[in-house]
């Protein structure tokens, strides 16, 4: 980072650690916030702030392609045509996805979709494509946080009364909290789930590799 002439970064506090490292890096690069411009979720009772997952909803993706796409450009006015060709290319490429995932729901009944999840990450997923947050296991946007025995014990009962079929998991996330659910409920755990991270080869190489991924694991539970 301290050799960096310009850093990425997705913003709305997703990358908290970034301040102080920056700090201790040194350097003056430039740094392009992804996801300004969009207006961010809120959670119900306002504890938790603004949810950074914006990346899950492909529409939304369309913006920062353009954030970046005006970034290189101030960054390199020379290659100012290469990246508006290579962003429109791409955002052709993210409008297709969308439409994917829209036929895919569409497998799904109205009254099965609901998802449950290790922590607030769906929302906007959930928001573009109808489907209905019916629980999380830790009632955060970050996985860092840990459940009470009150909640845990109230999203037992949500499942219990919602009928969700499966509880979904990031491929990173710790199992245990969810099995101990999964055992009170007889629902399903998919734990494949890539979320906030690509992989080295299948099945998330890239972010479309990554959604399509995703999408058909929860299609396939939920159907």
């Amino acid at each position: 980072i301290a050799d960096s002439k310009l850093l990425i970064v997705n913003g709305m506090e997703y990358e908290h650690f970034i301040e102080s490292l920056l700090e201790n890096a040194g350097g003056d690069g430039k740094i392009v916030e992804a996801s300004a411009g969009i207006s961010p979720r809120e959670d119900a009772d306002g504890e938790h702030g603004a949810d950074p997952h914006m990346w899950l909803d492909p529409h939304l993706v369309v913006t920062y392609v353009e954030n970046i796409r005006d970034g290189l450009i101030e960054f390199d006015p020379e290659g100012e045509a290469v990246y508006r060709s290579n962003a429109e290319a791409y955002i052709v490429e993210l409008k297709d996805l969308d439409a994917w995932i829209v036929e895919q729901v569409a497998q799904v009944p109205p009254e099965r979709r609901l998802l449950v999840t290790n922590h607030e990450a769906l929302g906007y997923f959930a928001e573009r494509y109808g489907f209905t947050i019916a629980g999380t296991v830790i009632e955060s946007f970050s996985s860092g946080a840990s459940p009470s025995a009150g909640q845990m014990a109230d999203l037992i009962g949500q499942i219990k009364s919602n009928g969700a079929p499966a509880i979904f998991l990031d491929a990173s996330d710790n199992e245990s909290l969810a099995q101990q659910i999964a055992a009170e409920t007889g629902v399903n755990v998919v734990t494949d789930l890539h979320l906030e991270s690509l992989t080295d080869g299948t099945p998330a190489a890239t972010y479309i590799d990554m959604m399509k991924h995703n999408v058909t694991l929860i299609v396939n539970a939920l159907k």
